[in-house]
């Protein structure tokens, strides 16, 4: 049985920009727009987009943020504010791929494009920044309404009109929900951590800080999450 393609509710792209926050200089990509334009999606970025932190966002096995539009309306209430397209700095704003329905290396079309599942997005501290609320990093990370990543396996054009489809679902089925769990919030659990490695589409960042819990080392996220 096939799967439904899933509509873009936009795309969306942004170079970054410097803002002041608190008296403070700072450059982030996180501010983004949709756009009606086609775009040539490479290995590293949709055309038209960037990012200011290369040390925690871009690179090959983030090379597009995905985020689930649903979510918009529990933060809205939550903030008790209307928000912007792209309000989370993502580049696909979707409509029907939660964290629960995706699994890490889950390969998909997209336009002419073709993408696969790397891991959950991690929020930083520039999106707390943005809303000038301190722990809304912290909240969507605890919440699990994080958005994920994909890695482009097949470079091509994509337009606001383009569709998700399933290609292939990964046969070890850990969903990005799960991932965030493993992650965020049962850290105990070592034969979950045992089974995400043995996903080998898993991305290099998060392979890294699952190997180094099994050795006993936990990475602490306050500077990701604080600044």
């Amino acid at each position: 049985m096939g799967h439904a393609p899933i509509r873009l509710v936009s795309l969306n792209v942004g170079k970054p920009v410097r803002f002041s926050y608190r008296g403070k200089e700072l450059e982030t990509g996180i501010f983004k727009q949709p756009t009606t334009e086609t775009l040539y999606l490479s290995h590293v970025n949709l055309s038209g987009d960037g990012q200011a932190d290369l040390v925690h966002h871009g690179g090959p096995d983030k090379a597009v943020c995905v985020y689930p539009h649903e979510h918009y309306a529990y933060w809205e209430e939550r903030l008790n504010r209307k928000l912007p397209p792209a309000a989370f700095g993502e580049n696909l704003t979707t409509a029907g791929l939660l964290e629960r329905d995706v699994c890490i290396g889950d390969i998909y079309q997209l336009g002419d494009a073709v993408v696969q599942v790397s891991q959950p997005r991690q929020p930083c501290h520039k999106l707390a920044k943005r809303y000038d609320l301190p722990e809304m990093a912290l909240w969507v990370q605890e919440k699990g309404y994080t958005g994920y990543y994909f890695r482009v396996l097949q470079e091509g054009n994509v337009s606001p009109d383009s569709e998700l489809t399933l290609i292939e679902r990964h046969a070890a089925g850990i969903t990005v929900a799960e991932a965030n769990r493993i992650m965020h919030h049962d850290k105990g659990d070592l034969e979950a951590v045992k089974g995400i490695l043995a996903v080998a589409e898993l991305s290099a960042n998060w392979r890294h800080t699952f190997q180094k819990r099994l050795q006993g080392e936990e990475t602490d996220p306050a500077r990701r999450l604080n600044g």
